[in-house]
Protein backbone atom coordinates (compact mmCIF):
# COMPACT_ATOMS: atom_id res chain seq x y z
CA UNK A 1 0.00 0.00 0.00
CA UNK A 2 1.16 3.52 -0.83
CA UNK A 3 0.91 4.86 2.73
CA UNK A 4 4.12 6.27 4.20
CA UNK A 5 3.20 6.46 7.90
CA UNK A 6 0.75 4.46 9.99
CA UNK A 7 -0.04 6.20 13.27
CA UNK A 8 -1.81 3.57 15.38
CA UNK A 9 -2.56 -0.15 15.70
CA UNK A 10 -6.04 0.17 14.19
CA UNK A 11 -4.59 1.66 11.02
CA UNK A 12 -1.90 -1.01 10.85
CA UNK A 13 -4.52 -3.77 11.14
CA UNK A 14 -6.63 -2.19 8.39
CA UNK A 15 -3.58 -1.76 6.16
CA UNK A 16 -2.74 -5.45 6.55
CA UNK A 17 -6.23 -6.43 5.32
CA UNK A 18 -5.96 -4.00 2.41
CA UNK A 19 -2.59 -5.51 1.52
CA UNK A 20 -4.23 -8.95 1.23
CA UNK A 21 -6.81 -7.49 -1.16
CA UNK A 22 -4.07 -5.77 -3.16
CA UNK A 23 -2.17 -9.06 -3.48
CA UNK A 24 -5.27 -10.81 -4.83
CA UNK A 25 -5.85 -8.07 -7.41
CA UNK A 26 -2.20 -8.21 -8.51
CA UNK A 27 -2.53 -11.96 -9.07
CA UNK A 28 -5.48 -11.32 -11.38
CA UNK A 29 -7.94 -13.42 -9.41
CA UNK A 30 -11.62 -12.69 -10.16
CA UNK A 31 -13.93 -11.68 -7.34
CA UNK A 32 -11.18 -10.73 -4.86
CA UNK A 33 -12.70 -10.14 -1.42
CA UNK A 34 -13.09 -6.44 -0.69
CA UNK A 35 -12.83 -4.42 2.51
CA UNK A 36 -15.33 -2.34 4.50
CA UNK A 37 -13.53 0.19 6.73
CA UNK A 38 -15.74 1.77 9.39
CA UNK A 39 -15.31 3.69 12.60
CA UNK A 40 -15.34 7.14 14.18
CA UNK A 41 -14.47 10.25 12.21
CA UNK A 42 -10.88 11.33 11.64
CA UNK A 43 -9.27 7.91 12.15
CA UNK A 44 -7.77 7.68 8.67
CA UNK A 45 -10.27 5.50 6.82
CA UNK A 46 -10.35 7.61 3.64
CA UNK A 47 -6.59 8.16 3.88
CA UNK A 48 -6.03 4.39 4.00
CA UNK A 49 -8.41 3.74 1.13
CA UNK A 50 -6.82 6.43 -1.02
CA UNK A 51 -3.36 5.00 -0.46
CA UNK A 52 -4.67 1.57 -1.45
CA UNK A 53 -6.40 3.04 -4.53
CA UNK A 54 -3.25 4.84 -5.69
CA UNK A 55 -1.22 1.65 -5.45
CA UNK A 56 -3.68 -0.67 -7.19
CA UNK A 57 -2.57 -1.31 -10.76
CA UNK A 58 -5.92 -2.46 -12.12
CA UNK A 59 -8.82 -0.78 -13.86
CA UNK A 60 -10.32 1.18 -10.97
CA UNK A 61 -12.60 3.98 -9.90
CA UNK A 62 -12.76 6.02 -6.68
CA UNK A 63 -16.10 7.73 -5.97
CA UNK A 64 -17.90 9.65 -3.23
CA UNK A 65 -21.40 8.54 -2.30
CA UNK A 66 -23.18 11.84 -3.08
CA UNK A 67 -21.39 12.34 -6.40
CA UNK A 68 -21.90 8.75 -7.49
CA UNK A 69 -25.65 8.75 -6.97
CA UNK A 70 -26.10 12.14 -8.51
CA UNK A 71 -24.46 10.80 -11.67
CA UNK A 72 -26.40 7.53 -11.45
CA UNK A 73 -29.74 9.37 -11.36
CA UNK A 74 -28.69 11.58 -14.29
CA UNK A 75 -27.55 8.61 -16.38
CA UNK A 76 -30.75 6.69 -15.61
CA UNK A 77 -32.73 9.64 -16.98
CA UNK A 78 -30.52 9.92 -20.08
CA UNK A 79 -30.19 6.20 -20.82
CA UNK A 80 -33.73 5.24 -19.92
CA UNK A 81 -33.13 2.74 -17.12
CA UNK A 82 -31.26 2.32 -13.87
CA UNK A 83 -29.70 -0.94 -15.08
CA UNK A 84 -28.12 0.82 -18.06
CA UNK A 85 -26.94 3.58 -15.72
CA UNK A 86 -25.29 1.00 -13.44
CA UNK A 87 -23.62 -0.62 -16.49
CA UNK A 88 -22.24 2.78 -17.46
CA UNK A 89 -21.06 3.50 -13.92
CA UNK A 90 -19.20 0.20 -13.54
CA UNK A 91 -17.79 -0.03 -17.06
CA UNK A 92 -14.81 -2.38 -17.09
CA UNK A 93 -13.50 -1.62 -13.59
CA UNK A 94 -12.10 -4.40 -11.43
CA UNK A 95 -11.91 -2.23 -8.32
CA UNK A 96 -14.45 0.28 -6.99
CA UNK A 97 -13.50 2.44 -4.00
CA UNK A 98 -16.55 3.97 -2.34
CA UNK A 99 -15.96 6.81 0.15
CA UNK A 100 -18.49 7.66 2.87
CA UNK A 101 -20.93 4.82 2.44
CA UNK A 102 -23.81 6.36 4.42
CA UNK A 103 -27.44 5.47 3.78
CA UNK A 104 -30.40 7.31 5.27
CA UNK A 105 -32.72 7.47 2.24
CA UNK A 106 -34.71 4.34 1.40
CA UNK A 107 -34.72 5.18 -2.31
CA UNK A 108 -30.92 5.37 -2.38
CA UNK A 109 -30.79 2.14 -0.40
CA UNK A 110 -32.79 0.31 -3.07
CA UNK A 111 -30.41 1.66 -5.73
CA UNK A 112 -27.45 0.47 -3.68
CA UNK A 113 -29.03 -2.99 -3.48
CA UNK A 114 -29.19 -3.16 -7.28
CA UNK A 115 -25.67 -1.79 -7.60
CA UNK A 116 -24.24 -4.39 -5.21
CA UNK A 117 -25.93 -7.23 -7.07
CA UNK A 118 -24.47 -6.05 -10.39
CA UNK A 119 -21.06 -5.34 -8.87
CA UNK A 120 -20.54 -8.71 -7.20
CA UNK A 121 -22.07 -10.62 -10.13
CA UNK A 122 -19.29 -9.14 -12.28
CA UNK A 123 -16.61 -10.08 -9.73
CA UNK A 124 -15.70 -6.44 -9.03
CA UNK A 125 -13.83 -5.82 -5.78
CA UNK A 126 -15.34 -3.17 -3.51
CA UNK A 127 -13.50 -1.16 -0.87
CA UNK A 128 -15.69 1.21 1.15
CA UNK A 129 -15.40 3.62 4.07
CA UNK A 130 -18.16 4.51 6.51
CA UNK A 131 -18.87 5.80 9.99
CA UNK A 132 -21.40 2.96 10.32
CA UNK A 133 -20.97 -0.82 10.50
CA UNK A 134 -22.85 -2.61 7.74
CA UNK A 135 -25.79 -3.37 10.03
CA UNK A 136 -25.98 0.31 10.92
CA UNK A 137 -26.77 1.40 7.35
CA UNK A 138 -30.28 2.76 6.73
CA UNK A 139 -30.81 3.03 10.50
CA UNK A 140 -34.43 4.21 10.32
CA UNK A 141 -36.35 1.31 11.95
CA UNK A 142 -39.23 1.82 9.52
CA UNK A 143 -37.02 0.88 6.55
CA UNK A 144 -33.97 -0.93 7.92
CA UNK A 145 -35.42 -4.39 7.23
CA UNK A 146 -35.65 -3.54 3.52
CA UNK A 147 -31.85 -3.25 3.34
CA UNK A 148 -31.11 -6.30 5.50
CA UNK A 149 -30.52 -8.63 2.48
CA UNK A 150 -27.98 -6.16 1.09
CA UNK A 151 -26.24 -5.95 4.46
CA UNK A 152 -25.84 -9.72 4.30
CA UNK A 153 -24.39 -9.39 0.78
CA UNK A 154 -21.87 -6.82 2.02
CA UNK A 155 -20.79 -9.02 4.91
CA UNK A 156 -20.46 -12.04 2.60
CA UNK A 157 -18.24 -10.23 0.11
CA UNK A 158 -16.25 -7.78 2.24
CA UNK A 159 -13.95 -8.10 5.22
CA UNK A 160 -15.37 -5.69 7.80
CA UNK A 161 -12.64 -3.79 9.68
CA UNK A 162 -13.27 -1.30 12.47
CA UNK A 163 -10.77 1.58 12.34
CA UNK A 164 -11.18 3.17 15.75
CA UNK A 165 -7.84 4.44 17.00
CA UNK A 166 -7.71 6.79 20.00
CA UNK A 167 -7.19 10.04 18.07
CA UNK A 168 -9.29 12.13 15.67
CA UNK A 169 -6.34 13.22 13.52
CA UNK A 170 -8.28 16.09 11.97
CA UNK A 171 -8.18 17.81 15.35
CA UNK A 172 -4.40 17.59 15.83
CA UNK A 173 -2.86 18.16 12.41
CA UNK A 174 -3.54 19.91 9.13
CA UNK A 175 -5.13 17.53 6.65
CA UNK A 176 -4.30 17.15 2.97
CA UNK A 177 -8.02 17.25 2.17
CA UNK A 178 -10.91 19.36 3.33
CA UNK A 179 -11.88 22.98 3.03
CA UNK A 180 -9.50 25.04 0.87
CA UNK A 181 -9.77 27.74 3.53
CA UNK A 182 -12.30 28.22 6.27
CA UNK A 183 -13.53 30.61 8.93
CA UNK A 184 -16.06 30.68 11.72
CA UNK A 185 -17.26 34.23 12.26
CA UNK A 186 -19.59 35.75 14.84
CA UNK A 187 -22.41 37.76 13.32
CA UNK A 188 -21.25 41.02 14.91
CA UNK A 189 -17.94 40.64 13.06
CA UNK A 190 -19.55 40.30 9.63
CA UNK A 191 -21.62 42.53 7.39
CA UNK A 192 -24.21 40.44 5.52
CA UNK A 193 -25.11 41.07 1.87
CA UNK A 194 -27.69 43.72 1.11
CA UNK A 195 -31.21 42.50 0.31
CA UNK A 196 -30.84 43.94 -3.19
CA UNK A 197 -28.10 41.37 -3.92
CA UNK A 198 -30.43 38.35 -3.70
CA UNK A 199 -30.46 36.15 -6.77
CA UNK A 200 -32.40 33.02 -7.73
CA UNK A 201 -30.09 30.23 -8.87
CA UNK A 202 -31.46 27.48 -11.08
CA UNK A 203 -30.60 24.01 -9.82
CA UNK A 204 -32.07 21.27 -11.99
CA UNK A 205 -35.78 22.02 -12.23
CA UNK A 206 -35.84 24.17 -9.08
CA UNK A 207 -34.44 27.46 -7.84
CA UNK A 208 -32.48 28.23 -4.69
CA UNK A 209 -32.23 31.83 -3.50
CA UNK A 210 -28.71 33.06 -2.77
CA UNK A 211 -28.18 36.11 -0.59
CA UNK A 212 -25.52 37.29 -3.04
CA UNK A 213 -23.18 36.13 -5.80
CA UNK A 214 -19.87 37.93 -6.03
CA UNK A 215 -17.59 36.48 -8.69
CA UNK A 216 -16.88 32.90 -7.52
CA UNK A 217 -18.33 33.44 -4.03
CA UNK A 218 -21.92 32.57 -3.19
CA UNK A 219 -23.73 33.61 0.00
CA UNK A 220 -26.64 31.64 1.48
CA UNK A 221 -28.83 32.06 4.52
CA UNK A 222 -28.77 28.89 6.59
CA UNK A 223 -32.58 28.79 6.77
CA UNK A 224 -32.89 29.00 2.99
CA UNK A 225 -30.20 26.45 2.19
CA UNK A 226 -30.86 23.88 4.92
CA UNK A 227 -34.32 24.68 6.23
CA UNK A 228 -36.07 23.94 2.93
CA UNK A 229 -36.13 20.66 0.92
CA UNK A 230 -32.76 20.94 -0.79
CA UNK A 231 -30.68 17.84 -1.54
CA UNK A 232 -27.05 16.72 -1.98
CA UNK A 233 -27.44 16.91 -5.77
CA UNK A 234 -28.22 20.62 -5.38
CA UNK A 235 -25.09 21.20 -3.30
CA UNK A 236 -22.95 19.30 -5.80
CA UNK A 237 -24.30 21.39 -8.67
CA UNK A 238 -23.71 24.65 -6.80
CA UNK A 239 -20.25 23.61 -5.58
CA UNK A 240 -19.17 23.12 -9.20
CA UNK A 241 -20.22 26.70 -9.97
CA UNK A 242 -18.87 28.47 -6.87
CA UNK A 243 -15.48 27.87 -5.30
CA UNK A 244 -16.16 29.95 -2.19
CA UNK A 245 -19.22 29.75 0.06
CA UNK A 246 -20.50 31.83 2.96
CA UNK A 247 -23.44 30.62 5.05
CA UNK A 248 -24.98 33.22 7.34
CA UNK A 249 -27.47 32.90 10.16
CA UNK A 250 -26.12 29.58 11.42
CA UNK A 251 -28.25 28.83 14.51
CA UNK A 252 -27.72 26.73 17.59
CA UNK A 253 -28.03 23.45 15.75
CA UNK A 254 -29.94 21.73 18.55
CA UNK A 255 -32.78 24.16 17.79
CA UNK A 256 -32.75 23.56 14.03
CA UNK A 257 -34.50 20.18 13.73
CA UNK A 258 -33.11 16.81 12.66
CA UNK A 259 -33.78 17.17 8.93
CA UNK A 260 -32.25 20.64 8.82
CA UNK A 261 -29.12 19.41 10.62
CA UNK A 262 -28.99 16.45 8.20
CA UNK A 263 -29.06 18.84 5.21
CA UNK A 264 -26.36 20.97 6.82
CA UNK A 265 -24.21 17.86 7.32
CA UNK A 266 -24.68 17.03 3.63
CA UNK A 267 -23.64 20.56 2.63
CA UNK A 268 -20.51 20.24 4.75
CA UNK A 269 -19.73 16.78 3.31
CA UNK A 270 -19.95 18.05 -0.27
CA UNK A 271 -17.91 21.21 0.32
CA UNK A 272 -15.29 19.36 2.36
CA UNK A 273 -14.89 16.67 -0.28
CA UNK A 274 -14.50 19.27 -3.04
CA UNK A 275 -12.02 21.40 -1.08
CA UNK A 276 -14.31 24.45 -1.19
CA UNK A 277 -13.53 27.56 0.86
CA UNK A 278 -16.24 27.97 3.52
CA UNK A 279 -17.16 30.75 5.94
CA UNK A 280 -19.86 30.22 8.56
CA UNK A 281 -21.47 33.22 10.26
CA UNK A 282 -23.33 32.57 13.53
CA UNK A 283 -24.92 34.54 16.35
CA UNK A 284 -23.69 32.15 19.04
CA UNK A 285 -20.21 30.94 19.93
CA UNK A 286 -18.86 27.79 18.29
CA UNK A 287 -19.36 25.70 21.43
CA UNK A 288 -22.95 26.90 21.73
CA UNK A 289 -23.69 26.24 18.03
CA UNK A 290 -22.78 22.54 18.34
CA UNK A 291 -23.81 21.90 21.95
CA UNK A 292 -26.54 19.37 22.67
CA UNK A 293 -26.30 17.34 19.45
CA UNK A 294 -24.74 14.19 20.88
CA UNK A 295 -26.42 11.14 19.39
CA UNK A 296 -27.64 12.93 16.27
CA UNK A 297 -26.97 10.97 13.07
CA UNK A 298 -23.65 11.97 11.48
CA UNK A 299 -23.03 14.60 14.20
CA UNK A 300 -19.48 13.41 14.95
CA UNK A 301 -18.44 13.67 11.31
CA UNK A 302 -20.04 17.11 10.99
CA UNK A 303 -18.27 18.50 14.06
CA UNK A 304 -14.95 16.89 13.14
CA UNK A 305 -15.00 18.54 9.73
CA UNK A 306 -16.20 21.89 11.01
CA UNK A 307 -13.55 21.87 13.74
CA UNK A 308 -11.06 22.94 11.06
CA UNK A 309 -12.91 26.29 10.91
CA UNK A 310 -11.92 27.24 14.45
CA UNK A 311 -8.25 26.21 14.42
Amino acid sequence: MDVEVLFDDAQRAAAAVLDETAAGLEQGRPGVRGVYLWGPVGRGKTWLMDGFHRSAEVSKRRVHFHSFFRRLHADAHTLGSIDLAIDAALGDVRLLCFDEFHLHDVGDAMLVARLLKALFTRGITLVATSNYPPDGLLPNPLFHHLFAPSIAVLEQNLTVVRVAGPVDYRTVAAADTGFASSRFVRAFESEPPDLTERVALTVGTRTVTASAVRDRTVWFEFAVLCGTPTAPADYLDLSERFGCWAITGVPRLREAGAETVRRFANVVDVLYDRGTALTLVAEASWDDVVAGLDGTLDFDRLVSRLSTLIR
